[in-house]
């Protein structure tokens, strides 16, 4: 069963449609608040659920990178047959297959928020084996709701409260996928991140940004936000950018 408030979400708008996808180990709350705003712009919004998301983290366990990757693709194809052209919209590992996606689908443009581009941990190569025989790694030690900006929405916050280890496997290959895969992504983007992310690191906008093959590409710092953006204060000033962004580009 899906967690409740964690479902998937719909709303019609013009045709012009945003394919908003969350992150690892997250739901599609956290780009409700986005697709609310997006949907008020008019525009038809559908946020997806990665498969093995928002239900129990044995559901997740059991899924692979390219299960992921369908369901953002099975979104599109949802999408677009209410629409003339699709953006992807997507956070953290999110941001990383809608980048990927974005050089397989035929889309109008893509935006990311706190996408990473490359897993730098040394151990993250180990995590597979080690899954044998340990299923969970804790999120963090810190304090809990320590790297939010808005407390009252960490605590609405929809996430497993720990990583599966075999799930964490599956982000090294698929990153490197994606980075294979952005020289072939000719389309408008906006990257976004914060420069108070402390799970992303800050040259990961960066150099996603260097290896696009888009022509159009821009890059948004925030402060008043940690990792996820859409739930944050920054919400105020990013949401208007990524619907100007939208706007201007859905008019070439």
């Amino acid at each position: 069963m899906i967690i409740k408030t964690a479902e998937p979400f719909y709303f019609p708008g013009n045709r012009t449609g945003c394919l908003l996808t969350h992150g690892f180990t997250g739901a599609p709350k956290e780009m409700r608040w986005m697709g609310e705003y997006l949907a008020e712009e008019g525009f038809s919004v559908l946020g997806v659920r990665l498969a093995g998301h928002a239900t129990n983290p044995e559901e997740m366990i059991r899924t692979r990178y390219v299960d992921w990757m369908h369901s953002v693709e099975d979104g599109y194809h949802l999408l677009k047959g209410a629409v003339d052209r699709v953006f992807l919209i997507g956070l953290s590992m999110g941001g990383t297959l809608s980048l990927l996606m974005a050089s397989k689908l035929e889309v109008a443009g893509v935006i990311t928020m706190s996408a990473p581009y490359e897993l730098n941990d040394p151990r993250a190569k180990y995590t597979k084996f080690i899954s044998n025989f340990v299923k969970y790694l804790p999120k963090t030690k810190a304090e809990p709701g320590a790297t939010w900006f808005d407390k009252e929405s960490w605590r609405d916050h929809v996430s497993y409260p720990e990583n599966p280890l075999r799930s964490i496997a599956e982000l090294p290959p698929l990153l490197a996928e994606m980075r294979a895969a952005l020289p072939k992504v000719k389309v408008p983007a906006l990257l976004v991140h914060s420069r108070n992310d402390t799970y992303v690191p800050a040259d990961s906008m960066e150099k996603i940004y260097n290896a696009l093959g888009s022509k159009d590409k821009k890059m948004m710092w925030v402060t008043e936000s940690g990792h996820v953006i859409p739930r944050e204060p920054a919400k105020g000033e990013v949401f208007p950018a990524a619907a100007a962004f939208i706007h201007r580009v859905a008019k070439k």
